[in-house]
Order: C-alpha cells, then structure tokens, then sequence
C-alpha cells in the first residue's frame, strides 16, 4: 500500500495569517480601555488657584469633558458650585481633577456674574435666587449630555448655600442624589459680628442699598437674619430625597458663626472637620484644598464602600 503525498496549496497559510491578524485587531479595538488608561488629571493646589484667577477663569483639570459616560460605579455626574468672588477654575484646582481621577464625570460652571465680575472672574454676585436659576440650567445640560437621571452637588461657601434655592423652589430635589457643601453660608453670616454692628447703629439698610445698587445682591442675600435666608429656611432645612453632607471648619472667620452652615434634618450628616482633625488648622477657602474634606468628599459620593477616616494630615490652608 502506498501513501498519497499531501498537497500543499501555496498561499492559503499567508492568507489564514492574514485572516487571524485581521480577527485580532478587531477583538483589541472592541475591547473598551482599562481603568488604567483612562485620563489622570494633574492634580492642583493653591499656586495653581491664583494662576487660574488670571489665567483660567473658566477651565479646571478634570471638569467638563462632555463625551464622559458615567460609570456603574459612579452613576451621577457631579457639578461643582463655587464660591462668592471666585469662579470654577480656581475654587477647584484640587477637587476637580481628584474626582475625576477617582472616575467620576466632573462638570463646574460660572454663575452670579454682574458689573463688578472683572470680566468673568469674580462670580456669586448677583442675588442667589437668579443664581440658582443657572444651576438650574446647567443641570439640565448635564443631564442631556450624560443620559444620566440625576446627579450630585459639591458646593463651597455660596456654592453650598445657593442650591438649597435649586433643591427647595425650583424643583431640583428630583434631580439631586448626593449634596456636599463645603463651609456654606447656610443661616448667613454676621461676618464677625459686621452685620450686627451695622444694624445696630442702623447702617445696614444704607450698606444693602449700595450692594442692589453695583450688583452685590448676592453678598446681601449671604448676611444672617436676611429677607433671603429667612425665606429660604422658613419651612424648614431640607427636603426628602436628597442626602446632605455639610463639612464645617471651627477656624472659619467668613461663615460667623461657623455653626451656621449646619443643616438639620434626618438626611443630613454635619462634619466639624476638627471633631476628625483636632489639630487641623485650616480655614473657610481652605477647605476646597484640604486633605480631610477632599476624603470626606470621596465618602460622600461613594459608591457603596465603607467610609474611611480622613488621615490627619496633607491640611489646607489656614484661611
């Protein structure tokens, strides 16, 4: 018996080599990038704030990518609210792009913009209800850019304040998961005792004239015992559905007293950062750069791991 030789067809191993290869990049170009490759953000600090005042008043590391898809780990998008007389890219040099390092989709906005706004840089001016009606706004185009229901807040000073205006008469508790605010002028401020002084020697109505009249309604809006605040409160602190983190600083010297920034209400947790950091020195703008808070922060908006303890160190400023 005799065997047949094989015959071997030229070309069909390059072509199967061809067709692997072919196979391959498409499985590697189906594959979605892994978490390690997403973006890192640098992460700012003080010196980067005062540079973005001039430089940046509008842009922050880690904020506004419009194509970012929310994750299952982090299904909210979170807008960043700043403070009075700053605007986003320097209240958020740090927190910005430690959120979107940490997978969150970060969106910041400017708002409170009139005459005295030094073309575009020192925003919370204007009267916080106008205010609350661009965070109105903003969420929306959030919302429709994401595909996302709802999303979560993280507000500094006014920016802390502000979007109980949003959350109690525009509706935004329907849109609002998480709401984080940072040292928040909620219940004013006598701004060490200024307010007082002014209304007991009868000046004050004289001072919140000028302020309507250059379009500071917004620092009016801020002074304890206001027309505003004593509006937005009356019926209480907050309201159902949305879950209120308030971080708080014994040190503060704008927020007077500092208790005033404290919430009440069952869905409510007020941190005294001190309680946490007994030696902690740090201040009212310091808190949008302090270790501490930034894990507070992280805590806050999940997802659903245990907390952990802030470590006592890495504070920020003392003012």
């Amino acid at each position: 018996m005799s065997l047949r030789p094989v015959r071997h067809r030229r070309g069909r191993p390059m072509r199967r080599l061809l067709v692997a290869v072919a196979a391959l990049a498409v499985a590697v170009t189906a594959v979605p990038a892994a978490r390690a490759d997403a973006p890192r953000y640098p992460v700012g600090g003080l010196p980067e704030a005062v540079a973005n005042f001039f430089t940046s008043p509008d842009a922050v590391a880690g904020a506004n990518d419009w194509n970012c898809e929310p994750s299952a780990g982090h299904t909210e998008p979170v807008i960043l609210v700043h403070a009075t007389t700053i605007n986003l890219g320097t209240n958020w040099t740090r927190i910005s792009p430690t959120l979107a390092n940490e997978g969150h989709c970060v969106f910041a906005f400017n708002y409170g913009m009139g005459p005295l706004s030094f073309l575009g840089r020192v925003g919370g001016l204007t009267d916080v209800a106008s205010s609350a009606e661009e965070l109105d706004a903003f969420v929306d185009e959030v919302l429709a850019a994401t595909g996302a229901e709802k999303v979560d807040l993280v507000g500094h000073s006014q920016g802390g304040m502000m979007p109980n205006h949003y959350l109690k008469r525009l509706g935004g508790a329907d849109t609002v998961d998480d709401f984080v605010a940072l040292a928040p002028t909620n219940h004013g401020t006598t701004q060490n005792g200024l307010v007082t002084i002014g209304e007991n020697l009868g000046l004050l109505g004289l001072v919140n004239g000028f302020f309507d009249l250059v379009g500071l309604q917004g620092l009016k809006d801020q002074e304890a015992g206001s027309d505003f605040q004593e509006a937005l409160f009356a019926d209480g602190d907050t309201v159902p559905g949305v879950d209120y983190t308030v971080i708080a600083t014994r040190l503060d010297t704008v927020v007077t007293p500092y208790t005033n920034s404290f919430l009440d209400g069952e869905n409510v947790t007020n941190i005294e950062l001190q309680d946490q950091c007994p030696d902690s020195p740090v201040g009212h703008t310091g808190v949008a750069f302090d270790g501490p808070t930034i894990q507070n922060i992280l805590n806050a908006l999940g997802p659903d791991d245990p907390d952990f303890q802030p470590e006592c160190a890495d504070y920020g400023p003392d003012f």
